[in-house]
């Protein structure tokens, strides 16, 4: 009995002291304050975008919008396309791209709907108003392909008429090959572990989303796919799956898994390959972001020629950057504020045939620099770096010791929140190369406001 009143007056005085603590958590931010109020507003994004038509929100991070130039004469000439979403005075949210000059002028734009762009066949997870683009290619003609996240792939014109559509779950990166074909993630419709490797099922591995590599024509057809859990298998790396399976992990709920979570694929060009002695032409060089796993792979033969697990976390976006380096985006995500306990993202570069690595940004001379999830980035050719601060709506062009010299915000839309940006690319355009035949802004550059 005496043992009994014991317990009771345990659990009484436990939960005292519980609502207590959480009082103070919530009054004075004790921990895990931070840590509560991120997973809060995330979840509130993510809830938004499910019934707002803005695709996924973020919260407001900077202060100012549009471009800041801070040394136009420090900057790589050419025209930047930003991937986001756009609030259209005639059609309300599109998602889409922008073209614009150094002042922020709208030079060109591309706007969707994207229910207009898949119409059936879609599963609940692959709906197109739950998603935003991610990836994309701007090829010289004017013509654009891209992914709508988790739903398929786009090839449109200028104009945005669409040429093809391919629903493969295609999703994150799109990198062209030097035969004008692409290399796209795609993912399989519905969990499973059935693969062409093991028919009957993985050995000890439950349903999950199957990643694969898909090899897509100019005109939109399949023309190879490999699966990333038999790569990994083939090659004696399924160890590094180990640190990310976990009963309900990933997107897909309870009983299924995120476990790969492939997001990027780029061909090494012939005209590098002699700068990369353990590689060849055509190689492919991949990121699986929930493993922390880069490597490169010979897709004739799917022999991995090298891999890292490190010096990156949940990163994107591997580059070939020549005289060997493999370029990082390294988003450093440590689940604190703007990445507060391991200092924000990085751009590492490693070197596989001397087996070095070093860190390209940030500097002692850098701005603050987060984003936790998405991210790209792109070595201009004068050396600067162009960098999509993803999760702060944010691009900022950095010269090599890490100063910035240009930068882009989105305005802010909805109660203080923005849009991500997933990606934007420097390109060697001009206004007078951007004369295609039925161009979305007229002859006369728009003004910064039209973003």
């Amino acid at each position: 009995m005496e043992l009994k009143i014991s317990k009771f007056w345990f659990i009484v005085s436990l939960m005292v002291f519980s609502f207590l603590y959480g009082t103070a958590v919530g009054k004075w931010e004790w921990f895990p304050h931070a840590f509560l109020a991120r997973a809060h507003n995330q979840a509130e994004a993510i809830a938004q975008s499910f019934t707002q038509a803005p695709g996924i929100l973020t919260d407001k991070v900077y202060t100012g919008e549009g471009v800041h130039i801070k040394s136009q004469e420090e900057m790589q000439p050419g025209l930047t396309l930003i991937t986001s979403s756009w609030n259209n005075p005639e059609h309300g949210w599109r998602v889409g791209f922008k073209l614009i000059n150094e002042d922020g002028g709208v030079v060109h734009k591309w706007l969707f709907d994207r229910a207009e762009l898949f119409r059936s066949g879609l599963s609940q997870r692959n709906d197109p108003e739950r998603t935003d683009i991610h990836g994309s290619h701007l090829l010289p003609s004017g013509d654009i392909v891209f992914n709508i996240e988790y739903v398929g792939t786009v090839r449109a014109d200028a104009c945005g008429n669409v040429k093809w559509t391919l629903t493969e779950g295609n999703h994150h990166s799109v990198d062209r090959g030097e035969d004008g074909s692409f290399w796209i993630p795609g993912v399989s419709s519905k969990p499973s572990n059935v693969t062409n490797r093991y028919p009957d099922g993985i050995p000890g591995l439950g349903p999950v989303w199957l990643d694969r590599i898909l090899h897509v024509s100019e005109g939109g057809e399949i023309l190879d796919e490999m699966n990333i859990l038999d790569i990994l298998y083939a090659n004696d790396l399924e160890r590094y799956l180990v640190q990310e399976y976990q009963p309900g992990a990933g997107t897909g709920g309870p009983d299924t898994k995120n476990i790969t979570h492939l997001n990027d694929i780029e061909p090494l060009p012939a005209a590098m390959a002699d700068e990369y002695p353990l590689f060849e032409a055509g190689d492919l060089l991949v990121s699986l972001r929930n493993i922390h796993l880069v490597f490169v792979f010979d897709p004739q033969s799917q022999t991995v020629k090298w891999h890292a697990s490190e010096p990156f976390i949940q990163q994107h976006d591997p580059d070939f950057i020549g005289d060997g380096w493999i370029g990082v985006f390294d988003n450093r995500d440590d689940f604190i504020e703007r990445g507060g306990l391991l200092g924000g993202s990085r751009i590492v570069s490693l070197q596989p045939h001397t087996d070095s690595t070093r860190v390209l940004f940030p500097t002692s001379l850098s701005d603050p620099f987060y984003t936790d999830i998405r991210g790209k980035w792109q070595m201009l050719e004068n050396g600067n770096m162009l960098l999509t601060e993803s999760a702060a709506a944010r691009v900022v062009e950095v010269a090599p010791d890490g100063q910035s010299i240009w930068e882009w915000i989105h305005a802010p839309r909805e109660n203080s929140m923005v849009p991500y940006v997933s990606q934007a690319t420097r390109n060697s355009l001009t206004r007078k190369k951007v004369a295609w035949s039925c161009s979305s802004v007229n002859s006369k550059t728009t003004s910064p406001q039209d973003l």
